[in-house]
């Protein structure tokens, strides 16, 4: 195997932010045109609940109880050491793991929507919606299917290729924006038809992508049952349900804050939320493009003892967090006029929401800017506890200040506070760690 020197990880991470910055950026337009399209087809009200039920199918996504986040980290090592036959091991018991998972969850969940009242816990009205458990249903059929086969894009980070794992959900996100496009051209626009294109199409993606993978471009680290190694399985678990603990409680934190919407104030009120989150979602998701290559990149230089080159790229990353920074003022400046250009005169977006947006979507990015390298390096308890901490503290603190107060601002306002020191923890860990001086919770 070739060296996999200093220059020669560089120069494949250079290769990948370049790459995943044009596969970005068309699934942000992609991501766009979908809100002012998806608000069309189903007005306001409607699109507030599937709104709601998008960020609900967020926990059936991280229900791999960290497996994916595991095999990344774990694949890079191998890779980095040339060892092909623990990978291809690593990889078939990792796909065996997630289907053990999802099954059985899939048929509990299911279960549950048919007996609870879904309508009282999203607060909808039957006379609106009138199917929202075959909604609910198949959505969750269709995201749990999807849940097995999306491993596919943690393979291709493990392999420090996140170009391509950006490259699958930017193709499964133009395939739902056809098909909504369609929908709407042809005046079907029940939420049932909206539901179904946007869960399905990322399966349709996965599906496509997995024979390409396996059969074609890496038919030696091809998944086989006969391969399946629960002691690999318990290894990449115990790495992986610390990056459970994390994702679950990031979600959270994100799916509850609709939710929590929907209930102290109106389903209708989750629209302008949303709207305000997907335009900050562009340099959130332009730093994570950045971010995303140096997680596994970190791995393998940790792994080689090359701690020279994550100081060199962490000094990068500071000069881009300043770039973002700078960008997202502009950001709410024109925001108001970029609004009715977006999403015509029905934009109710205010600009102190618009402001309280961009503050907690800036404290996600510089938290981003050490958790990556944090994450690569696999050093995750302070993380751990400052992210449980966050989701624990959120859901009453906001249910207090919305009742004292009945503004959404200050929502988003207890959304910053209670995500500020873990960006505080990920500082201080991360010098630590670089400087060969972090011992004890800061080690681990």
């Amino acid at each position: 195997m070739e060296p996999f020197n200093g220059n020669r990880r560089t120069s494949l991470l250079q290769k990948n932010i370049l790459a995943s910055f044009a596969i970005k950026g068309w699934s942000s337009v992609v991501v766009l045109l979908m809100v002012p399209l998806t608000l069309k087809c189903l007005g306001n009200y409607q699109n507030g609940v599937w709104l709601t039920i998008s960020s609900m199918l967020l926990w059936i996504d991280q229900m791999d109880i960290g497996l994916g986040n595991g095999l990344r980290n774990r694949l890079s090592i191998y890779m980095a050491h040339g060892d092909t036959g623990h990978a291809r091991s690593l990889i078939s018991s990792t796909f065996a793991m997630l289907t053990y998972i999802i099954v059985p969850a899939m048929i509990i969940l299911i279960a549950l929507v048919w007996l609870c009242n879904t309508y009282s816990l999203f607060n909808v009205d039957p006379s609106i919606i009138n199917n929202l458990d075959e909604v609910l249903t198949v959505t969750v059929i269709l995201v749990c299917s999807t849940f097995i086969f999306k491993l596919i894009g943690n393979f291709y980070m493990g392999m420090q290729l996140p170009a391509v794992s950006n490259m699958l959900i930017a193709a499964g996100q133009t395939l739902a924006y056809v098909g909504t496009y369609i929908l709407y051209i042809n005046g079907s626009h029940s939420l049932l038809h909206i539901a179904v294109v946007n869960t399905a199409a990322p399966l349709v993606t996965y599906l496509i992508a997995y024979p390409v993978t396996f059969r074609l471009k890496y038919p030696q680290l091809r998944p086989l049952v006969k391969l399946i190694n629960l002691q690999e399985a318990k290894e990449v678990m115990t790495l992986g349900l610390r990056f459970f603990a994390i994702q679950i409680s990031s979600v959270v934190l994100f799916m509850t804050s609709n939710l929590l919407i929907s209930k102290l104030f109106d389903p209708a009120m989750v629209t302008p939320y949303g709207i305000a989150y997907r335009y900050f979602s562009i340099p959130l998701v332009a730093f994570t493009v950045i971010c995303m290559p140096f997680w596994n990149a970190t791995t393998d230089a940790y792994e080689r003892n090359d701690i020279e080159w994550i100081r060199r790229a962490t000094k990068k990353l500071r000069f881009m967090t300043i770039g973002i920074l700078l960008g997202m003022i502009l950001m709410v400046a024109v925001s108001g006029f970029v609004y009715r250009i977006w999403i015509g005169p029905e934009s109710d977006v205010s600009l102190s929401m618009t402001i309280g947006m961009a503050v907690y979507i800036f404290i996600l990015i510089y938290s981003m800017r050490y958790s990556y390298f944090i994450n690569g390096i696999g050093k995750l308890r302070v993380q751990l506890i400052f992210t449980v901490g966050a989701a624990i503290v959120f859901i009453p603190a906001a249910y207090v200040v919305v009742k004292w107060t009945n503004d959404i601002i200050w929502f988003i306002g207890v959304m910053c506070l209670v995500n500020f020191p873990g960006l505080i923890a990920n500082r201080i860990q991360f010098n630590k760690l670089i400087n060969g001086k972090a011992t004890g919770i800061w080690n681990k």
